[in-house]
């Protein structure tokens, strides 16, 4: 069977276990005419136990209206948040320290987000989320 055409990609930030046919995702599945329904049972059903996270979906839409989608691994600022027990970042990040974060769970977020990183080298992928961490106001410490 030949492969079918990629009539479009769409990115969005989908919350875990909680797609519906509102905006985000019903006009931007629906301007290519996908079934919204059929997608928010299937992203629904796949991310179940990840409540609470918001994570990037890529979906892949067909000549034919069919669609496939890859669930890539939450936002590292999410992570991090969660980490530090913060509600949001800090506002001036250069000036103002408003959690901490230990560098064994700065270490699990980069094993986490591995795959989505654009490193291979996991002391790069530390310093990548530790990096993050300082712009969001967010101190790692030992």
């Amino acid at each position: 069977m030949a492969k079918k055409a990629i009539k479009a990609q769409i990115k969005l930030h989908v919350p875990a276990a909680q797609a519906n046919p509102a905006p985000p995702v019903g006009p931007a599945l629906g301007q290519h005419g996908v079934n919204i329904m059929q997608f928010c049972k299937q992203f629904n059903d796949q991310t179940k136990g990840r409540d609470g996270l918001i994570l990037p979906v890529v979906i892949s839409v067909y000549e034919d209206r069919t669609f496939s989608f890859i669930i890539k691994s939450p936002p590292s600022s999410v992570l991090l948040k969660r980490a530090a027990n913060l509600a949001k970042a800090s506002g001036t990040s250069g000036k103002e320290i408003i959690g901490t974060v230990t560098k064994k769970q700065v270490e699990e977020i980069a094993k986490l987000k591995m795959a989505d990183l654009n490193t291979s080298d996991m002391a790069q992928a530390i310093k990548v989320i530790a990096g993050t961490a300082r712009s969001m106001g967010i101190a790692v410490e030992d």
